[in-house]
């Protein structure tokens, strides 16, 4: 069969350095150490120098290039180590714990500029309750409200100059200012044409704020709108009032053409979310289309080149879609690099491996066929057949030869195993007759069981059991579609007649297992199978036994449901003895046979 493999190269996606900002390019790093190297001079900056975008891509990078060293020091050590698994080592080395301690600096820092900036804010939310408390005390003196004018518009200005306070009490504290200024306006009257100057002056403001809130209405940009809206709230928030009559007119105003940019910037953003959810949606889907194809099944050539198209298609299919939502665009865009890489990577390791892998191939089969015929004219029927039964399993699991001889090993392989079996099935004609006659026999063991009366002692009881276990053992094989049914009825009546006498329970599971151990006795595979598993139980047992003594200590018994609980702790160390005492047993009758 000719090789071929086309050049295909992992996709790229080229507008990825300025996705998560669009002020701030993305570095691309070519290592790990880079990474490293990048956090160890960002986490020297000031903590409002540090850029989350920045942060967040070095943080991603290092992640992803270490995942990616990691993966090439496991192939490269499968590779020498001849294997064909490849095992990723995630222990942590110097350079994760530096990256590590690295990140946790910044964070520090991070956290000790946030208590810093929540502190400053406190404090001038103090500063603006003095002032406003200030304010009060003035309007309280209505007789010096004139003469106080000037220290009013003072504190004003003050209270416009402090800096930011905690966005849960900035309304609130806006709006007791605003009572308080207006109460020092509407409450005292003081130099009448100083304050109607004041008025007209704060009209002519907010009617320009309103005109030009009107005019955002028309601002293609609506991000650009809604941020300078946010500057002409500030500003009107910093003019003082208007006269009385005027000023729910004016605040209208403003109100409804605040509310026309608003209700534009939430259509905007959740448009954009619906659409970059859509994109999600898609992106995730087609990471789990290139993640489902099963590259351990692709085992030809046509195979690969079919999936290869269904691959670049998905490639191809991915540059047509938008952003999804910041916080998952890159790590989906990781997730199906990755996933199309790993295929790349498969499948020239495929296309390098054919031929040898073929020529494995072929000696193996040519090894079965050599094996089957070796045995076919074997008269040990049921070793024979499992074995034969396992080559043809073997067989299977082997992958192609080359073409021209893949035909004629079959064949041969094929004529050595339908010979045995040929020759198996003319002996079994002679082998149903004894399994007729064991049939009966175990039934009649079956009737004797059954008909033990009420008043037989248990000890006799014990004995009929055991006796018929080895009357049921020698009876012989019975019919195989009749195996499990004779069986499953001779275990319910051995069962109920343990029950009904009160047997032990370790006296039944011996006595089950010596049935068990009758029918394998001939065949040394089943015995080690048998011996290694109840080896793991015993094991298991001797470990559930210590954690439960260790656990034993911990128990108080100062109070009643303290004493409950140590007796059913002790009782169920009771019942692991036992169960350990019955497989130490069991072993041992193993090894004997």
């Amino acid at each position: 069969m000719e090789m071929r493999e086309e050049a295909l190269e992992p996709i790229v996606e080229t507008n990825v350095t300025v996705e998560e900002t669009e002020n701030t390019p993305r570095v691309r790093y070519q290592s790990a150490l880079e990474a490293l190297e990048a956090a160890t001079l960002l986490s020297q900056r000031d903590a409002d120098d540090i850029a989350r975008e920045e942060l967040s891509s070095i943080k991603q990078q290092f992640y992803a290039l270490r995942q990616a060293d990691l993966l090439a020091a496991a192939e490269a050590r499968a590779q020498a180590e001849g294997s064909e698994e490849i095992t990723v080592d995630g222990t942590q080395n110097e350079i994760d714990t530096q990256f590590k301690a690295i990140l946790d600096t910044i964070k520090e820092k991070k956290a000790t500029r946030l208590a810093q900036l929540e502190a400053e804010r406190i404090a001038n939310f103090e500063k603006r309750e003095e002032i406003i408390k200030q304010l009060l005390e003035m309007s309280a003196d209505a007789d010096n409200v004139n003469r106080e004018f000037p220290r009013f518009k003072e504190l004003q200005q003050q209270f416009k100059e402090i800096g930011e306070v905690p966005a849960t009490e900035s309304t609130a504290q806006w709006k007791r200012y605003q009572d308080a200024t207006e109460h020092f306006y509407d409450q005292y009257r003081i130099n009448k044409d100083l304050r109607d100057y004041d008025f007209k002056k704060n009209l002519d403001t907010k009617t320009v704020i309103c005109q030009e809130a009107e005019d955002l209405a028309n601002e293609e940009d609506v991000v650009i709108a809604f941020k300078r809206l946010q500057v002409l709230h500030d500003t009107w928030r910093d003019t003082g009032p208007v006269a009385k009559e005027l000023r729910d007119e004016i605040w209208n105003r403003f109100k409804d053409a605040s509310a026309i940019v608003n209700k534009r910037y939430q259509a905007f953003f959740e448009e954009r979310k619906a659409r970059e959810q859509k994109n999600e949606e898609a992106k995730t889907a087609l990471c789990e289309r290139v993640e489902t194809i099963d590259l351990e099944s692709l085992t030809s050539f046509k195979q690969w080149d079919d999936n290869t198209a269904l691959l670049l298609a998905a490639q191809e299919e991915w540059r047509t879609l938008g952003y999804a939502a910041p916080r998952v665009n890159n790590k989906l865009f990781a997730r199906f690099r990755e996933a199309c890489d790993k295929f790349f990577a498969a499948k020239a390791e495929f296309y390098k491996a054919a031929r040898e892998r073929q020529a494995d191939n072929l000696a193996k089969k040519t090894a079965l066929c050599e094996e089957a015929e070796s045995l076919k004219d074997s008269t040990d029927w049921r070793k024979t057949a499992d074995r034969l039964v396992e080559l043809q399993r073997v067989w299977k699991t082997v992958g192609a030869v080359p073409r021209k001889q893949s035909d004629a090993l079959w064949t041969r392989f094929q004529q050595a195993c339908d010979y045995f079996f040929e020759q198996k099935k003319k002996d079994l004609n002679d082998l149903r007759s004894n399994e007729q006659a064991a049939l009966k026999a175990k039934r009649e063991i079956i009737s004797r069981l059954t008909e033990i009366a009420d008043e037989t002692p248990a000890e006799d009881v014990d004995a009929m059991i055991k006796q018929a276990d080895q009357d049921w053992r020698q009876a012989g094989h019975v019919p195989f579609k009749e195996k499990d049914k004779i069986y499953d009825e001779y275990r319910k009546t051995v069962n109920k007649l343990r029950d009904r006498f009160k047997l032990s329970r370790s006296s039944r599971s011996m006595a089950r297992f010596e049935t068990i151990l009758a029918e394998i006795s001939n065949d040394s595979n089943k015995l080690s199978r048998e011996r290694e598993r109840i080896v793991r139980a015993y094991e298991a047992k001797r470990q559930e036994l210590k954690t439960c003594e260790n656990n034993l200590g911990f128990f108080t018994t100062k109070s009643g449901r303290g004493n409950a609980m140590l007796a059913e702790m002790e009782r169920r160390i009771a019942g692991i003895k036992e169960e350990i005492e019955t497989l130490a047993a069991k072993i041992a009758m193993l090894d004997n046979a």
